[in-house]
């Protein structure tokens, strides 16, 4: 099983070393009881799960895919028929490629609430060298 520091810990679920240590003291995180500090790999995955359930989606859709992302737009930038949307969720940046006429009728701009919803046929699962 892996083992994390409150730093690691911290920067894969998006927050501070700050909030981490919030968790740990108020038990919502179980450490190993070394110093340093480490958490568990499956207690850290099963705390970004709940995270994740924390932003909800506004669209209110029954869908197949499960690969969505809620986040705000942070930039549109758009070069005649086509645009590039960026949608910041949680920790992770999702671009989309579309149509200029599809960002005018989604009404996206900086700041918008949007959903990037990804079905891919190919994900490709790495893992440090160990």
């Amino acid at each position: 099983m892996d083992f994390f520091r409150i730093s690691e810990a911290a920067r894969l679920l998006g927050v501070s070393d700050d909030t981490v240590r919030r968790w740990v003291d108020g038990g919502v995180l179980a450490t190993t009881g070394d110093a340093p500090t480490r958490i568990a790999g499956d207690a850290l995955a099963a705390h970004a799960v709940e995270l994740a359930k924390a932003a909800s989606d506004p669209t209110d859709v029954l869908s197949s895919a499960r690969n969505r992302f809620v986040g705000l737009v942070t930039r549109v930038q758009m070069d005649g028929v086509m645009a590039q949307v960026d949608i910041q969720a949680g920790p992770h940046r999702v671009v989309s490629l579309m149509s200029a006429e599809a960002v005018h009728e989604l009404a996206l701009e900086p700041g918008s609430l949007a959903v990037a919803v990804v079905k891919a046929t190919t994900v490709i699962v790495e893992t440090p060298k160990g």
